[in-house]
């Protein structure tokens, strides 16, 4: 198969033939049809990652696809189902599993990262049985991709960790694909959102999300929040994740509010200080976001097959595996504004590429 490789990190990556792969017991190879191109991507690429600890590596976490084959204790799916997969694939019997918190699997494997991933035309995926999702023939594959790290991440973080209720106010600090993903799904909730952003293309995209309100960092960001609010956000969220986001979120937060961290703080981004002052004397609360177990997508799917929510939307480019090194590779400096999708099977498989225009 044609896979994406690169040998160092930080090296710009090449299209490279390599074995296919073979499905595990439990596990299964799926044909990848649409995988996003994610933040968490370029910092597994930059060596931010301890999870990936075999150089040569193929990246790619967030897919969808046909299942191609199946391995001989794999009762629930068969060659030719259409699936997604969570970015953590949970092993189904430790601890964490049996209370059903599977996104925190204590021997959770990664697509991407712990193995190599869905920069590729076919990935092995673990555990089927507990991982896989299905897809319905109405939603297109790159839709299902944009769903597995970004948007479910996004999900699970407003409704679970920040439950939001309507009419209180969200401020989202970093509009990519998982902040945009969090104000779309806020405002479905019935929540007033305030984005927050330094690039105007963001900001444009979280307005035309529903974003009540928009803020233009990096400057006096807190004070801008609380101000919008009037005196400040029931929830906020880093989307980004950084010392300053993370900062920032927290100190834009009412009495009593919750902050949600769901943007990735390696250690190279440098330790991140929190206005533990701030938490004490407001009572906030400080919460972790670590994507969503596949046995809990129910929901978040009835809201995608009823309108509610349109993760479509927030696809804004397709690149064929050609283009994957070099996209890769310029995320360091700039993110288009969306969720880029590639697409690794052949022109026969390709579908008519979404533009923000058809949105309109």
């Amino acid at each position: 198969m044609r896979a994406v490789v690169y040998e160092e990190f930080g090296r710009v990556p090449e299209i490279r033939e390599v074995p296919d792969p073979e499905p595990s017991s439990a596990g299964v190879v799926v044909r990848v049809e649409a995988t996003g191109l994610c933040r968490s991507d370029w910092h597994g690429w930059m060596g931010h990652d301890s999870d990936i600890r075999t150089l040569p590596h193929v990246p790619g976490h967030e897919l969808a696809g046909v299942v191609e084959a199946t391995g001989p204790a794999v009762s629930s799916w068969r060659p030719g189902d259409r699936v997604t997969v969570p970015f953590i694939c949970a092993c189904g019997r430790c601890a964490a599993c049996a209370a059903g918190d599977q996104q925190v699997c204590e021997r959770q494997t990664q697509p991407g990262f712990t193995q190599w991933g869905s920069f590729a035309e076919y990935v092995a995926i673990d555990g089927a049985d507990v991982n896989l999702v299905g897809l319905p023939d109405e939603l297109a594959y790159p839709t299902a991709a944009a769903l597995g790290c970004r948007f479910a991440t996004a999900f699970r973080a407003i409704t679970v960790h920040g439950r939001v209720t309507p009419g209180e106010w969200v401020a989202v600090h970093g509009c990519g694909g998982v902040g945009l993903s969090a104000v779309m799904i806020a405002v479905a909730c019935g929540a007033r959102v305030v984005a927050v952003d330094i690039s105007p293309q963001a900001l444009h995209l979280a307005r035309r999300f529903g974003a009540a309100a928009c803020v233009k960092g990096p400057d006096n960001v807190p004070e801008k929040v609380r101000q919008v609010t009037g005196g400040g956000a029931h929830v906020s969220v880093d989307a980004l994740g950084s010392p300053q986001a993370c900062a920032a979120s927290i100190q834009s937060l009412r009495r009593r509010g919750r902050h949600v961290q769901v943007g990735l703080l390696p250690p190279a981004a440098g330790p991140a200080p929190l206005p533990m002052d701030r938490v004490i004397a407001f009572e906030l609360q400080v919460l972790g976001s670590h994507g969503m177990a596949a046995r809990a997508y129910g929901p978040m799917m009835g809201m995608v097959a009823a309108g509610t929510l349109r993760p479509d939307r927030l696809v804004t480019r397709t690149i064929g595996l050609a283009d994957t090194p070099a996209a890769l590779a310029s995320m360091g400096s700039a993110q288009a504004a969306g969720v880029t999708v590639i697409r690794p099977a052949g022109a026969h498989h390709q579908q008519p590429q979404h533009r923000l225009d058809e949105h309109r």
